[in-house]
């Protein structure tokens, strides 16, 4: 069975890892979980020529798939060691879902917008991932059933840090999320270590908004 990555890419996939590592990414896990993850399978035909391109990426319903450095930052910050149990909020594309499986036990992910969710679904299924779950719903409200998390990482805005995923954090465990106004907004990252909770500001980012009860209003 041929791999569902393909070869016709290889050498652009390459590439971008290449890029990426001369702008400072470091971490062999994320990087190896780039090169194995068919970027192209996850934008629209009409953009797949850009698809490993350091660049955001249009997907539809007003939402797009983060550049591959953000991505990388993301999960380098995680540090993830394979053994975690994570929770993704807002799957958009499914592009970082599959990165998030190559670098932890088992990745539940949840995403509001149906038909992103469902073209997500066969994205994922065609690179043959087995350790992803995924749920449509308010992406505020976390995924309780499956909780508590080791990781937990929030791809849109929130005007402050949802509360019911601060409650999923297992102990030691981490949550990534964008803070502040529609425009602009800090990353967080949240750290839990028993009933406290230590946040660190690590940089200025900007990301679509975070739909929900505990989010923005639709």
């Amino acid at each position: 069975m041929e791999s569902p990555v393909g070869p016709q890419y290889k050498g652009a996939r390459s590439r971008l890892v290449d890029e990426l590592r001369a702008k400072g990414v470091r971490d062999m896990a994320v990087l190896r979980a780039l090169d194995l993850t068919p970027r192209h399978l996850f934008v629209p035909t009409g953009v797949r020529h850009r698809a490993y391109e350091d660049a955001p990426l249009p997907i539809g319903n007003s939402q797009t798939i983060s550049q591959p450095s953000v991505h990388a930052r993301y999960l380098e910050t995680l540090a993830l060691r394979g053994t975690e149990r994570v929770l993704e909020i807002g799957t958009g594309s499914g592009y970082q879902t599959v990165l998030l499986s190559h670098l932890a036990a088992q990745v539940f992910s949840v995403e509001r917008i149906k038909p992103l969710l469902d073209n997500a679904r066969e994205a994922i299924k065609a690179c043959g991932v087995a350790n992803v779950s995924l749920m449509l719903g308010d992406g505020t409200y976390g995924w309780k059933t499956y909780a508590p998390y080791d990781a937990i990482l929030v791809g849109a805005a929130s005007p402050e840090v949802p509360q019911p995923l601060i409650d999923q954090l297992a102990e030691g465990g981490r949550l990534l999320v964008p803070v502040g106004s529609k425009e602009e907004q800090q990353l967080l990252l949240v750290t839990r270590k028993g009933t406290t909770f230590r946040r660190e500001t690590l940089a200025a980012v900007r990301f679509v908004p975070l739909v929900g009860d505990h989010g923005w209003s639709a």
